[in-house]
């Protein structure tokens, strides 16, 4: 199911959008199946990568020390610190326990906002798709 809307959300949104990734998220990419791999680094190849930065790693450590992602989540810490510091207005994630948990995702704003970073909203591509639902099901 949520490769499936990961899908749809490729097909139907991200022509609305500037779509940019990390140097994180290719290397994930690039990791399991050597086929699957391939697939995803070519949907990946013409992005523009947001630079790297030395606040991402503040950030995340200060995500973690303030027990809002746990340590062994680091990297998923990175995703948010480097969405964050990337100036993004969306993180879009699959990951619904460390990144997009509906039970910390206000402190994690909270957090990024005293932190200097207010703007970044991180969803699921299903909540970009109920939206089009929405819409097509107000127009009928």
């Amino acid at each position: 199911m949520l490769q499936q809307q990961a899908r749809d959300w490729w097909k139907i949104e991200r022509p609305k959008f500037r779509v940019v990734t990390s140097q994180l998220v290719l290397d994930e990419a690039s990791i399991g199946d050597p086929i699957a791999a391939a697939t995803r680094l070519a949907m990946l190849h013409d992005i523009d990568l947001i630079p790297t930065d030395s606040r991402i790693e503040v950030i995340a450590d200060e995500l973690i020390s303030r027990s809002l992602m746990p340590a062994k989540a680091r990297l998923d810490a990175f995703h948010v610190a480097t969405a964050a510091v990337g100036g993004l207005q969306f993180l879009l994630t699959q990951n619904c326990r460390h990144i997009a948990n509906g039970h910390t995702l206000s402190r994690v704003y909270k957090a990024l906002e005293e932190l200097g970073f207010p703007n970044v909203l991180i969803y699921t591509p299903a909540v970009f798709l109920e939206d089009d639902e929405n819409d097509t099901e107000s127009n009928t």
